[in-house]
């Protein structure tokens, strides 16, 4: 192949590669605008099925007017009592216990708003987890035509403080029901849509009904960037030993074919779930996030179109649901038996293990006697240095050993210098180790059983509704970060304000890696791990930590000072350069049996020098 072609081939894969990156940059450009698209959209609609309501709440529309649409451009009913219920007036009745109150509204027999006593939003106003007219529900039937219930105001059959009985009658027999109620004590409502006496109205080969429910979270929180990443969409099939998710912290939509039990539409602290008793047939979930500058102040759009099974041709119907309205506490959503605390975000299986039976058990119990979480982080943050300490102990023990061997780890590097003896060397490198009694994962494997804790803490502070709006030294809210200068714009990949947690962990995160960073080998090599550890890590945790909960950088600022202060009395009185040596040389006089590792070093150390015997 001469010149030219080799020239002709490389401008050929260049074009084609450039032609894929930008045809890929476009593709990405319009699956972004017609994501934008669809967010608006929706977002209008909801705005759109919002102001109806408010509309006709005020009195503002005429009994043959909706949101802009006259009599003349209203659906005929075969059933005249459907365009009466479609003209009536509606009305708002409220359900309250000791939790919650909850508002409906009569038309579509619906939700109407959602408050929760216990709870305050950020700025101190009445927390409603669903504003008023922030939530739409429908079921749509066929009953000798097709109707959809959110557009017929029904009947106030009967109300009192945790009941409410509302139907929509047929003048062909029958009506269709919704009942709530509440219990007291509970954030649990429950539901029956009932079809009774509607097995002349309903054909016989209709088996099942839809419901489209759209909600808006408002902003609940004081950080929006934190907020929005601990929000999503959940769901959830029967028997299984975890929930599923999708849209955490970007826009998101799922299309299920198969039985669900339950989804959640989950802000960061507070959900919305619905449970279906004998479980929704299928289910097309959907979430779209509101921009930081959202004038409403919203937080995400979410919608869930569901299909229920019903038994064909039967003259009295009963589908029971179940509504959870309520906060994202471990303890209170697992009371229910429902796997709802799947949602609350714990990580995977060994992190969720171990925050579970640890971290959760501890936390609820200092909670008990201390009200400051400041001081309960405290505690816990010295109880679980203590639980490791012998893991600590063994690590810095292991690194000790290390430096006293370290002039004969030398010789060896002078004496095998070249990469041929690069197995030579290593075996002599492990002879060295086992007469010293070093395990060459011995300072490794310790931190590497720490690292579970950490994400642990990293999965834990940010979704424990404990700390939410609770105040320690400046911060005025744990859950959230803490700020001592707002700088009133944006700064790239900081924020528009400074964490004092995050910059003080950033601080002592440095003045550890200085501490430790004299035990590391002068290796030419090792120069970028010390760069790393000692100025990247800690630049990296500051910018990553400004924005995350107060309550994280806290903790993550007094695990540096406890292990500043056990290493320093680890190395002074525990792991001492003296008592290492007298153990290395107990442990050298005792016999030595070859580990399988080793064992099978050197029969690779011999087949390396006997192919080299047959090359030559």
């Amino acid at each position: 192949m001469n010149k030219n072609s080799i020239i002709g081939f490389i401008l050929i894969g260049v074009i084609m590669f450039g032609f894929t990156w930008y045809q890929s940059k476009q593709y990405s450009k319009q699956m972004e605008a017609q994501a934008q698209l669809d967010s608006i959209a929706m977002v209008e609609q909801m705005a759109a099925m919002a102001l109806d309501s408010a509309r006709r709440a005020e009195g503002i529309l005429t009994e043959g007017e909706s949101a802009g649409v006259t009599v003349k451009n209203l659906p005929a009913y075969k059933d005249s009592l459907l365009t009466e219920a479609r003209l009536a007036q509606e009305g708002i009745y409220k359900l309250s216990n000791d939790k919650m109150n909850v508002e409906f509204t009569t038309r579509g027999a619906q939700l109407f708003s959602v408050k929760l006593n216990d709870y305050k939003a950020y700025d101190s106003t009445d927390l409603y987890l669903i504003k008023p007219h922030g939530s739409q529900m429908g079921v749509s039937v066929f009953a000798g035509e097709n109707i959809n219930t959110k557009d017929f105001v029904f009947q106030v059959a009967e109300h009192s403080d945790s009941t409410i009985v509302m139907r929509l009658p047929f003048a062909g027999g029958g009506y269709i029901q919704q009942k709530y109620s509440l219990t007291e004590g509970s954030y649990m409502m429950k539901n029956e849509l009932s079809f009774v006496g509607m097995g002349s109205v309903i054909p016989r080969n209709v088996s099942n009904v839809d419901i489209d429910w759209s909600v808006v979270i408002p902003r609940l929180e004081k950080g929006y960037k934190n907020e929005k990443q601990y929000s999503k969409l959940d769901y959830y099939f029967t028997g299984d030993k975890k929930s599923e998710e999708i849209a955490r912290g970007k826009d998101g939509s799922k299309r299920i074919d198969t039985k669900v039990k339950w989804f959640a539409f989950q802000q960061q602290f507070f959900s919305a779930i619905m449970t279906a008793e004998n479980e929704f047939a299928s289910a097309d979930l959907d979430a779209r996030y509101f921009a930081e500058d959202d004038p409403s102040h919203n937080l995400m759009a979410c919608s869930a179109k569901l299909r229920s099974e019903i038994q064909a041709g039967s003259d009295n119907i009963v589908l029971p649901y179940d509504f959870y309205l309520g906060p994202n506490d471990y303890r209170t959503l697992k009371s229910y038996d429902q796997k709802y605390e799947k949602i609350v975000p714990l990580g995977g299986w060994l992190v969720n293990w171990f925050s579970r039976l640890i971290i959760i058990p501890c936390f609820d119990f200092l909670g008990k006697f201390i009200s400051n979480y400041g001081l309960v982080i405290l505690l816990m943050t010295i109880f679980i240095k203590l639980l490791i300490s012998p893991l600590t102990i063994k690590s810095y023990k292991s690194t000790a050993k290390m430096q006293v061997i370290k002039p004969e780890i030398d010789k060896l590097n002078e004496k095998y210098p070249n990469e041929k003896d690069a197995m030579k060397k290593q075996q002599a490198t492990m002879e060295l180790y086992q007469k010293a009694g070093i395990s060459p994962m011995g300072g490794c494997l310790p931190m590497l059983l720490q690292m579970p804790i950490l994400f642990a803490m990293f999965r834990f502070f940010p979704a424990s509704i404990e700390l939410r709006q609770q105040k320690f030294l400046w911060a005025d809210d744990l859950s959230s970060y803490d700020s001592i200068v707002d700088f009133g714009f944006n700064v790239p990949l900081l924020g528009d304000h400074l964490s004092l947690f995050a910059l003080l962990m950033a601080l002592t995160m440095f003045v550890y890696s200085k501490m430790t960073s004299g035990q590391m080998s002068n290796d030419p090599n090792m120069a970028g791990m010390k760069f790393m550890s000692v100025w990247l890590m800690p630049i990296m945790m500051f910018f990553i930590c400004n924005n995350l909960s107060a309550a994280l950088s806290y903790y993550y600022l007094l695990s540096n000072i406890i292990t500043m202060g056990m290493t320093w009395y680890i190395r002074k009185f525990v792991v001492t350069e003296d008592k290492v040596r007298a153990e290395m040389m107990v442990k050298a006089k005792q016999p030595k049996k070859k580990s399988k590792w080793q064992q099978r070093l050197e029969e690779a150390q011999k087949m390396q020098e006997q192919m080299q015997k047959n090359r030559r």
